[in-house]
């Protein structure tokens, strides 16, 4: 079992959850995030003085798959979140020990 998260441009977040419900995506957790990468932030312009963004608002997916599904899920993100523009986003993947649905106590991949 796997535990994809990825970090997105927030209005790219309908995309990316059509491309995975598209790619047999059951669930999903969404957070909203702020943050930055390579970017640094910019400057905005409000009333004639220059403010610095440091942190940009991001929209960040975690999402339960089988070691089989992994491949599937990263194409369904890249294919609908990029822009081809600074900012866009990064995967990553970490292995999960275990996972219990709360309701049914089933565990592992019977409860992603």
């Amino acid at each position: 079992m796997k535990k994809v998260t990825a970090i997105i441009k927030p209005f790219k977040l309908d995309d990316v959850r059509e491309a995975l419900t598209e790619a047999g995506v059951h669930g999903l957790t969404v957070c909203e995030v702020r943050g930055f990468g390579r970017q640094r932030g910019h400057t905005e312009l409000y009333r004639g003085a220059e403010y610095r963004i440091d942190f940009l608002p991001k929209v960040q997916l975690d999402i339960l798959v089988t070691a089989s599904q992994v491949d599937l899920v990263i194409d369904a993100i890249l294919k609908a979140a990029q822009t081809g523009k600074v900012g866009d986003g990064k995967i990553w993947v970490q292995d999960l020990e275990t996972v219990v649905r709360i309701r049914t106590e089933e565990r592992d991949e019977d409860a992603i």
